[in-house]
C-alpha cells in the first residue's frame, strides 16, 4: 500500500507541572525538507530529534514543533529584591546630588531596570523528562503516519480509477483501428480512379499500402502502454517509497500514450487519445503527492 507525503500529527503528555506538545507537519517534496522549532530546554536533543523524524517519514516538506506549557504558578518569573533596593538607594543618592526630582512611579521605574526581573537560574534536562518528551515525539510520529497512511488509501484508490479508465479507452480504440485499414484503401483506390487515364500496378500498390498501414499500426504501443499500467499497479503494492517510481512509469505511460496519438489518423482514435491523456495527467497531478 502507498502512503501520501502529506500528513500532520500531534501529542500531549505531561510531565510534572509541564505539559509537552509535538506538532509535526508535512506536504509533498522531492527530499526530505525538515524544519524544527524546539524549545531551548530541548535543543540539545536536536540531531536525536532529526535521526528520529528522518528515519520514519522518509521524504516531504516537514515541519516539527516541540514546546513546553507551564501552570501560570509555577512559571512566573522571580523579582531580584536586593538588586531592585540598590537600584532604589541609588537613584536617591542621585536625586539628592544633583537635584533632579525623584520617580513619581517607582515601580515602573525600577521594574524596567537592568537584569530585575532575568531568571538566574539554568535549567537541566533531566533524564525522566527528555523520556516523556521523546514519547510525545513517537506518539506524534505514529499519528502522523498512521494520517499519511490513511491519504495513502484514497490515493490509490484515486490511482486504480484513473487506471481502469485508461485500459477502458485503450480497448475503445481496437474497433476504429480496424476499420481504418479499409478507409485508407478506399481513399487510396478512389483517389487513383479519380485521375483519368491512369494504370497502376496492383501488386505494387498492395504493397504500398502495406508499408503505409505498418508505419501507422500502433500494436506494439497498445502492448507497451498495457504493460506500464500493469507494472504502476504492481509497484503500488510494494508499499510505500516507491512514489518516485511511479512517477517514472507515468512518464513512460506518456511517452506511449503521445505516439499513439501521432500515428491515428482519425478523428475518433484521437479523441480517444486526448481522454487518455486528461486521465494520465491526472495521475501525475495526484502521483507528486506519493511517498
Amino acid at each position: 500500500m502507498i502512503q501520501s507525503m502529506t500528513g500532520y500529527g500531534k501529542a500531549v503528555v505531561t510531565y510534572g507541572e509541564k505539559k509537552i506538545n509535538v506538532e509535526i507537519k508535512s506536504l509533498n517534496s522531492k527530499a526530505l525538507d525538515l524544519s524544527t522549532r524546539i524549545a531551548p530546554l530541548y535543543r540539545e536533543k536536536e540531531m536525536e530529534i532529526r535521526q528520529m523524524l528522518s528515519a520514519a517519514l522518509e521524504r516531504g516538506k516537514v515541519d516539527f514543533c516541540i514546546w513546553i506549557e507551564k501552570e501560570a504558578g509555577t512559571d512566573a518569573t522571580p523579582i531580584n529584591g536586593a538588586l531592585v533596593e540598590n537600584y532604589y538607594r541609588q537613584i536617591r543618592a542621585i536625586s539628592e546630588k544633583t537635584g533632579i526630582p525623584e520617580p513619581q512611579d517607582w515601580f515602573a521605574t525600577l521594574l524596567r531596570m537592568p537584569d530585575v526581573m532575568v531568571r538566574t537560574e539554568q535549567e537541566e534536562l533531566s533524564d525522566d523528562e527528555w523520556s516523556a518528551a521523546r514519547g510525545a515525539i513517537v506518539g506524534a510520529i505514529e499519528k502522523i503516519t498512521a494520517f499519511r497512511n490513511q491519504e495513502g488509501v484514497a490515493l490509490q484508490r484515486k490511482f486504480c480509477e484513473k487506471l481502469d479508465n485508461i485500459s477502458a479507452l485503450l480497448a475503445s480504440i481496437e474497433p476504429y483501428e480496424k476499420a481504418r485499414v479499409e478507409k485508407i484503401r478506399a481513399r487510396i483506390v478512389d483517389g487513383l480512379s479519380s485521375i483519368p487515364n491512369v494504370e497502376y500496378d496492383k501488386n505494387r500498390l498492395e504493397q504500398e499500402l502495406i508499408y503505409y498501414i505498418e508505419k501507422l499500426d500502433i500494436s506494439e504501443e497498445k502492448q507497451r502502454l498495457a504493460n506500464h499500467l500493469k507494472y504502476f499497479r504492481e509497484t503500488m503494492e510494494d508499499g510505500h517509497g516507491q512514489g518516485k517510481k511511479l512517477g517514472f512509469i507515468a512518464q513512460e505511460m506518456g511517452r506511449e500514450i503521445n505516439t499513439t496519438g501521432s500515428k491515428s489518423n482519425l478523428a475518433e482514435m484521437q479523441n480517444i487519445v486526448v481522454m487518455m491523456k486528461d486521465e494520465l495527467e491526472q495521475i501525475k497531478e495526484q502521483v507528486l503527492n506519493a511517498l
